[in-house]
């Protein structure tokens, strides 16, 4: 097929041979099949902030490092230069975090190069050498959703060791390779210990897991995977291979209100994204 534009200059540069096809088009990019010499890999473009349905809420940018004091200040007034500074820190935040967990043995898409706007990584595939499908477009028994679940446990406790919280954990952002889920799309990852919100992303991450995997194997639901986990990274007793009950008794104490309130609106608009996705998708 005819390269798009923005493919063009990686063409030039020899970064790639040629587009195979267009793989999907989500929230945040574009995502293209590329030949580079004898492998076959995809690139992710992403798309200008006005076109994203994702917004760069401020609990996601919230303490990422900009390279100087200009550009924070820039950022912080909105000009122009701001904006620019802005967008290219969410394009690299996925970047340094896909290199930054495949380096700590999580299950995401290997990176290659990042090259004006485009992200180039790996394809992830399915037993057939096809591109594999998401976790939404897969239908699971019983043993299948408690295997998989246990196993995206285990990569949302690695990232978390790794100081990474995915942010926006569901189903429509896990692919299903020939040897298991594998995480992707993570412009907004945030650092566990640098935000603030980290600890109600991850409760959210590891509830969608619960919700999804919870369809095929009801017994999931009443778990309570997300605050063990929180608990055990606060107290600093987490480790990659940490045991989980899936049980968690909470202390008794006053009602953070306004907390409740804002995991009532994220609620709402995951589920509003997720009608969209699936609207998208029909």
């Amino acid at each position: 097929m005819k390269a798009p534009a923005r493919l063009e200059s990686l063409i030039e540069e020899g970064l790639i041979d040629s587009v195979v096809r267009q793989l999907m088009s989500g929230k945040e990019a574009l995502v293209y099949v590329v030949r580079c010499g004898d492998d076959t890999r995809c690139a992710k473009i992403y798309k200008e902030a006005t076109q994203r349905s994702f917004r760069q809420a401020v609990d996601y940018t919230e303490n990422r490092k900009v390279k100087n004091t200009r550009q924070a200040r820039a950022m912080a007034k909105g000009t122009r230069f701001g904006r620019q500074a802005q967008e290219a820190a969410w394009q690299s935040a996925e970047v340094d975090a896909l290199y930054r967990l495949a380096a700590a043995g999580v299950r995401v898409p290997k990176p290659y190069n990042f090259h004006d706007g485009v992200l180039l990584m790996e394809l992830v595939t399915d037993e057939n050498g096809d591109a594999a499908p998401r976790l939404n477009d897969v239908q699971f028994t019983p043993v299948q959703a408690r295997s998989h679940h246990a196993a995206l446990l285990q990569e949302v406790v690695r990232m978390l060791c790794a100081g990474v919280v995915h942010g926006d954990l569901s189903e429509f952002n896990i692919l299903l390779g020939a040897d298991g889920p594998v995480i992707i799309d993570l412009p907004q990852a945030v650092d566990a210990a640098g935000n603030n919100h980290a600890s109600r992303m991850l409760l959210r991450d590891v509830g969608n897991l619960r919700a999804f995997f919870g369809q095929f194997a009801p017994e999931l639901l009443p778990t309570e995977y997300g605050a063990e986990i929180w608990d055990l990274y606060q107290r600093g007793l987490l480790q990659t291979d940490q045991p989980l009950t899936g049980r968690f008794e909470r202390k008794q104490g006053s009602v953070d209100l306004s907390g409740v309130l804002r995991e009532i609106d994220d609620t709402r608009a995951e589920e509003a994204a997720r009608r969209q996705r699936m609207q998208l998708v029909a």
